[in-house]
């Protein structure tokens, strides 16, 4: 089974998890703390970030390790997609996220940590940041999804990050004149694909018993249909 050490609030991980629920994969999950990292995962990534997926295979020297959660992600789907998030106009899709990791993810950082960046205000940073999100208004004010009535890898690969500019301050977000981005987002947090990506798992220690990753599978995470939620998955939501 495929080893995943992932974060639960990092949103390179939560993208990674996504792609793998939406493969409808299974892996093994190790949930770690940043501040502790095992050395078994430094050990297949020195790196040091996650998410970092291991590969099954031979001996440790013949094992296929993926660190990038982009590139996890086109692994799951390439492997399945019963959803089509690659029946995408690939060429818009990355460019797009492109602009998320390089563009969005720099100013959402120093809108976050406005103290740690003294050279602007936090507004200053904010409003950075909402250039992008206005293009992804522009975007959501044509389709449901950013490109087209079906969720593609730009959905996924972009919400995760969205979500945490809106945490910054959730009033403030939500009183932006984003309708149809913050009715996007809103959807994405109650969506049983999501809840499911941010269940709740102990921190790995060696020793530890497996931890299968996901714990709902198959047509049970996507019945009965993604939008509106089931209403057991209302119960089950959280920020």
């Amino acid at each position: 089974m495929p080893r995943l050490y992932s974060f639960r609030r990092c949103p390179y991980a939560m993208r990674a998890r996504l792609g793998i629920l939406f493969a409808g994969l299974t892996v093994e999950l190790r949930e770690i703390v940043l501040k502790n990292k095992p050395a078994q995962m430094l050990a297949v990534s020195p790196k040091g970030t996650v998410p970092v997926l291991e590969l099954a295979g031979g001996d440790r020297s013949e094992r296929l390790v993926i660190e990038e959660s982009r590139e996890i992600v086109e692994w799951a789907l390439r492997q399945s997609d019963p959803k089509g998030l690659l029946n995408t106009d690939l060429v818009s899709a990355n460019a797009l996220i492109d602009r998320n990791d390089n563009e969005f993810k720099h100013w959402l950082d120093r809108y976050k940590y406005a103290d740690r960046h003294p050279e602007l205000s936090q507004l200053d940073y904010q409003q950075k940041g909402e250039v992008f999100l206005q293009a992804l208004e522009s975007l959501l004010a044509k389709d449901r999804y950013l490109l087209g009535s079906n969720i593609s890898i730009a959905d996924i690969g972009i919400m995760p990050f969205v979500r945490q500019f809106a945490h910054v301050d959730r009033e403030v977000f939500y009183s932006l004149p984003y309708p149809n981005l913050q009715k996007w987002l809103r959807d994405w947090l109650e969506h049983p694909v999501f809840l499911q990506a941010m269940s709740k798992f102990p921190s790995w220690q060696e020793g530890d018993d497996e931890v299968v990753f996901p714990q709902i599978t198959g047509t049970d995470l996507f019945s009965p249909c993604p939008f509106p939620p089931n209403q057991q998955y209302q119960s089950q939501r959280r920020q």
